[in-house]
C-alpha cells in the first residue's frame, strides 16, 4: 500500500533527547524533523548509537523527548502524561523487538491472545497468526518453534490489536539472513494488507530496499532521506 500524502501520522519537529549519566550528557537526538505518513513502510538506517531506537521509542510513547515536539494525528505526545501515553501505546502502536519476549508456558495462540483480550477492536489470534504464515503452528509452544517462527508470533501479537503504527527495532537482528527474509516478508504483508504505518530499524543497508523511504541517521541527526522508486520484495534480497 503506498503512502497517503494527505494523512500525516507523525510530525516531529526539533526532536531532541539528552541522557544525563553522572556529569556526562549524551545527546541521542539532535533536533530531528520528520514526517511519517499513513500506510507507509519506512526503514531507519544507521550504525549502533545513531539514535534510531531513541527516535522510535519516543514515537511509540516508550520514552519522552528532552525538547521539541512529536505529534500523532495532531496530538502532541510530548505533552502527554503517563496515563495518556499508556492508552496511546495500548490502542495505537504495535512493537516488535529483536528478542521475541514470548511467554514460554503459553502456546503461540495464547501469546497472541494476551493482546487481543485488552484491545478495542482486535482480530482473532488465529487470524493474526495466519497473516504471518503460522496458522498451522498455533498450538505450538515457543520451545517448539524456530527463531524466525517465534519472531513471527511476536509480529502476530503486535498486529492483533490492529494498530495504526507498527514499530520494529532490529526485528531480524537475532536471525540468519534466510530466516530474516521470511520475517521481512511477514512485515511487508502486514503493511500491504492492513495499511499499517510500519517503521523498521536496521543497520543492514540491503533491507532498506523493501521500503518506500530510507531515512539515514548518524549522531542523532537525519543525514539523508531516500525514496525507492523501484522497491524490491524481501525474497529478492541477499545479505
Amino acid at each position: 500500500m503506498s503512502a497517503n500524502r494527505s494523512e500525516t501520522v507523525f510530525r516531529a519537529r526539533g526532536l531532541t533527547k539528552v541522557y544525563t549519566m553522572g556529569e556526562v550528557e549524551v545527546h541521542a537526538l539532535r533536533g530531528i524533523d520528520l514526517d511519517l505518513y499513513a500506510g507507509e513502510l519506512v526503514v531507519l538506517l544507521g550504525a549502533s548509537g545513531s539514535g534510531k531506537s531513541t527516535l522510535v521509542n519516543i514515537l511509540g510513547g516508550l520514552d519522552t523527548a528532552t525538547a521539541g515536539n512529536v505529534f500523532y494525528h495532531g496530538t502532541d505526545l510530548t505533552r502527554a502524561g503517563d496515563r495518556e501515553l499508556t492508552e496511546y501505546r495500548r490502542h495505537n502502536v504495535g512493537f516488535v523487538f529483536q528478542f521475541y519476549n514470548l511467554i514460554p508456558s503459553l502456546t503461540a495462540l495464547e501469546n497472541v491472545a494476551l493482546v487481543t483480550e485488552i484491545a478495542e477492536r482486535p482480530m482473532s489470534p488465529r487470524e493474526a497468526l495466519q497473516l504471518v504464515g503460522l496458522g498451522p503452528r498455533a498450538e505450538h509452544f515457543p520451545s517448539q518453534l524456530s527463531g524466525g517462527e517465534q519472531q513471527r508470533v511476536a509480529i502476530a501479537r503486535a498486529i492483533a490489536k490492529r494498530p495504526q503504527v507498527l514499530l520494529c527495532d532490529e526485528p531480524t537482528g537475532a536471525l540468519d539472513s534466510q530466516t530474516g527474509i521470511v520475517v521481512l516478508e511477514a512485515l511487508e504483508r502486514v503493511n500491504r494488507e492492513l495499511g499499517t504505518t510500519t517503521v523498521i530499524i536496521t543497520h543492514n543497508v540491503v533491507q532498506g530496499e523493501i521500503a518506500e523511504r530510507i531515512i539515514h541517521l548518524k549522531d542523532g541527526q537525519i543525514t539523508e532521506t531516500q525514496r525507492n522508486e523501484q522497491r524490491r520484495a524481501p525474497g529478492e534480497l541477499t545479505w
